[in-house]
């Protein structure tokens, strides 16, 4: 990477917000050759992959977008985060709300036999956005998808509890969860 004037560090390529490096234009960098401050994920270096590819033909046209990406540590039962832990809502100094309950009594806990199972959603005090959330259970994995686009296009807490799910799924959950 010297040899082509590319600068790194421990992270990967250093780039700028268009995925490019800062040294050497001729190079874009993705996923986990980006040090680029996004979440080391694959599916981050796909959506990486998308918007080099798209820069490379197009011009520097794309960014990426970090917020409401969801993680998932695929435990028994898996645990689930999108968005801010409360020491990071903390830390930016928002004010907010913690919705939390444990759910193993709750139908969709118990109809699969699931004795470990809660929640945990930050609501930001005044304008009812959902800041952050945290699933352990039975599909947790699939649920936090539905509070990442929340998060990702800024639905409020009561927008999201006035949504009818299917019922019975974990989503059908959610309007209990919000808040």
């Amino acid at each position: 990477m010297d040899a082509a004037g590319v600068k790194w560090d421990e992270r990967g390529v250093r780039v700028n917000e268009f995925l490019q490096s800062v040294s050497n234009p001729a190079v874009y960098a993705a996923g986990d050759a980006a040090a680029s401050g996004g979440p080391p994920l694959t599916p981050v270096a796909g959506y990486h992959g998308v918007i080099v590819a798209a820069n490379l033909l197009k011009g520097n046209q794309k960014k990426p977008n970090y917020v409401g990406i969801p993680t998932v540590v695929f435990t028994i039962p898996p645990l689930a985060s999108v968005g801010l832990s409360e020491r990071e809502a903390q830390a930016e100094g928002l004010e907010y709300r913690v919705n939390e309950e444990m759910t193993s009594t709750w139908y969709s806990s118990r109809r699969v036999g699931e004795k470990y199972s809660g929640y945990k959603v930050l609501v930001e005090a005044g304008t009812d956005r959902i800041l952050g959330v945290h699933l352990l259970g039975d599909q947790a994995g699939e649920t936090i998808n539905l509070f990442a686009v929340a998060i990702r296009s800024g639905m409020s807490a009561t927008d999201l509890r006035h949504n009818v799910f299917s019922d019975p799924t974990h989503a059908s959950d959610v309007p209990y969860m919000g808040g």
